[in-house]
């Protein structure tokens, strides 16, 4: 089969030792970006698989219209980014291993690994060293402090579940249902969402990006945090309010804030609200970026285009494109 890897910026999954699940296979790899529709028809005119890396780039029906081979499209997780109707209606499979009960322990890193260095100013401090300066302003420890963890799913119960390390209290806000789980966890709930705001130095969000969710975190719930406190998020920039973020740390409530994803991606534009903000710590979506991480993704990933190649399409989201045949 001809597969393309679309987004692969550093040309590292020819190196992973699951790349040679595609041998025999004919493969091309882009490491740069694009979303434009008449850049990428011409690119992958020829590509009966497409392997995407999460939600880089975007598949609509104007797209998937203009590739006549394509047949499959092979990924892992949500996929919000693709036009699964459009797909179906042309015959195209969307393979998409949904890992259920197996969390991304490098985002659930990730996220402490933001929390230290915004609580302990680690790129202000190096910034200042690095300038010729000693130390610049006092950082906060974490221990006894209160970690709230913003929904209760895979990665917000590992991330509830290395809190104990450093010695914090877990408080949970989520759905019902999702507040049940916690506690039979051993993990205390709020008991209102103003509490929940109110009471925590650190917020941690860990939601999937749906319709329900967009813009769950509004300008009055960051109002209502400590002037200390630190909001981290490592899952999707949409969960919060347009520009709320921005306004509430120039307001000065959180006091701090560490983001690991953007509105717009990727995140060219140096004159970014965020970037400019010195009491925020910010990297370039790369929660799930591991060279660890990426062996465990993309052998999923292969594997799906190795059962399709072999005619047992397998975690098929649209089993209704099996009975279309394309032309």
């Amino acid at each position: 089969m001809k597969i393309s890897i679309l987004d692969d910026y550093h040309d590292t999954l020819r190196t992973l030792a699951c790349f040679g699940k595609l041998a025999g296979h004919e493969v091309k790899i882009w490491n740069d970006h694009l979303q434009d529709t008449d850049a990428l028809a011409a690119r992958l005119q020829d590509t009966e698989a497409l392997v995407l890396i999460r939600e880089r780039t975007k598949i609509g029906a104007a797209l998937l219209e203009r590739l006549p081979k394509l047949r499959l499209i092979s990924q892992r997780s949500v996929y919000p980014h693709i036009d699964v109707p459009a797909c179906t209606r042309l015959g195209i499979i969307v393979s998409s291993n949904m890992h259920a009960g197996t969390p991304s322990y490098a985002t659930a890193e990730l996220t402490w690994g933001l929390v230290i260095a915004a609580m302990r100013q680690i790129p202000q401090q190096m910034a200042s060293l690095k300038a010729g300066n000693w130390q610049t302003g006092v950082g906060h420890t974490l221990r006894g402090k209160t970690l709230g963890v913003y929904s209760y799913g895979r990665i917000g119960a590992v991330v509830a579940d290395y809190a104990k390390a450093f010695g914090m209290k877990v408080l949970v806000w989520a759905r019902e249902a999702t507040l049940v789980r916690a506690r039979a966890d051993g993990y205390a709930t709020a008991p209102s969402r103003e509490a929940f705001f109110r009471e925590c130095d650190v917020i941690s969000l860990h939601m999937r990006l749906v319709d329900a969710t967009r813009g769950i975190v509004k300008a009055a719930d960051l109002a209502m945090m400590k002037p200390t406190a630190l909001l981290v998020n490592t899952s999707r920039a949409g969960l919060i309010e347009p520009g709320a973020l921005v306004r509430a740390l120039k307001a000065g409530r959180p006091g701090m804030a560490a983001v690991d994803v953007f509105e717009e991606e990727p995140l060219r534009d140096v004159r970014d609200p965020l970037l400019a903000l010195g009491n925020v710590v910010c990297t370039p979506h790369i929660g799930y970026v591991s060279r660890d991480e990426y062996e465990i993704q993309f052998s999923d990933i292969f594997d799906q285009i190795v059962a399709f190649a072999a005619g047992t399409p397998s975690n098929v989201v649209n089993p209704e494109a099996l009975k279309v045949a394309r032309a």
